[in-house]
Order: structure tokens, then sequence, then C-alpha cells
């Protein structure tokens, strides 16, 4: 499924924001961390940021999560219908900060994380329409709980990166079979 700009950049979005809660340390402890976030991902529309808008980017990220860790896609739905209910959609056409036409779902005045549900979910949730599902996925390495969207023609890649995980279980596969082969 070859996914529009538009759609890539939420879907990098909501991918940036699942994973900032994983590994040791919380991406979004502080508002600070949520001030980079949206300055890294380009967030626009954003006002000053708050306690509250940590706590609700938080609680949107552990949502979205559970839509890329559903057995099913029924529970997918049902996560994303939750949270897209939530939400007041507004779409707009825009162009911004050197960006070309686009579209934004979310209403003007929105919060932060009312801005990122809206635009994130509805790209999560054409990958739900276009029956993609299998393409939202957790990293295969078992030491990672990164989260991904599989982009690959033929939904073949396993690992959040090839260049760490993806390499590092390689070079653990192959020390295993040379290790396998010395013994015998």
């Amino acid at each position: 499924m070859p996914f529009s700009h538009d759609m890539v950049y939420s879907l990098a979005t909501v991918v940036d924001l699942v994973n900032t809660g994983a590994g040791e340390r919380d991406g979004l402890a502080e508002v600070a961390d949520l001030a980079e976030f949206v300055g890294r991902r380009e967030v626009s529309g954003v006002r000053t940021l708050t306690r509250r808008d940590l706590a609700e980017v938080r609680a949107l990220r552990e949502a979205f999560h559970a839509v890329f860790t559903a057995p099913d896609q029924a529970t997918a739905v049902s996560v994303l219908n939750t949270l897209l209910g939530r939400t007041r959609i507004t779409p707009s056409l825009t162009e911004h900060d050197g960006h070309p036409l686009h579209v934004h779902y979310f209403a003007p005045d929105a919060s932060v994380a009312e801005h990122l549900a809206a635009d994130c979910g509805v790209a999560l949730a054409h990958v739900l329409v276009e029956n993609e599902r299998e393409r939202l996925r957790t990293c295969a390495a078992p030491d990672c709980s990164h989260v991904f969207v599989d982009e690959s023609r033929n939904r073949s890649r396993v690992y959040c990166d090839s260049r760490t995980c993806g390499n590092r279980m390689h070079v653990a596969a192959y020390r295993a079979r040379a290790r396998s082969r010395d013994a015998s």
C-alpha cells in the first residue's frame, strides 16, 4: 500500500510518540520532553505546553500503543474509535513551514493531545480501513519494545531499525550458528 506524504508523516509521528514510552527512560517524563517532541515532529499550532498537556499526551500514547498491540482487527478498531470519538475532527487544507498542501484534521483550538489524536488517529484509521493492520508491528528483537509501521512492499520487516536491532539479532544468530558448528 503506497502511503501519501501526510499519512507517512502522521504514522511516523505516532510511532515516535509510542516509542517515547519504550526503553529505560520515559521520553515524556517532563513538559520539556513534550516540547522537544513537538519541535522534533513539527507539530503545528501548539500553544504553551502544561503538565496537563503532558498527562493527556502520555494517556494518548498508551491508547496508540494499544492499537499497535491489539490482538485482532476488531480490538484495534474499537480502541481507535474510542480515541477518535473524543476528538473534534475538523479537516482543513493548509500549507505551512515549507510543507506542501496537506490536510490537518484537528480543530483550530485543539490541545496538543487532541491535535495528535486527530491527525495520527486518522492515519491509523486509514491503515485499518485498507486492511493493512499487519503493518503495525512491534520489534521482533526480544529486548526491544519499539513499534513501527512496516512500509515494505512484501510486509517483511520485523525489526524497528535494521541498523540496530536487525544487525544485533543477525550477528547473534550468526554467532549461535558458528558455536553450533564448532561444537559438532
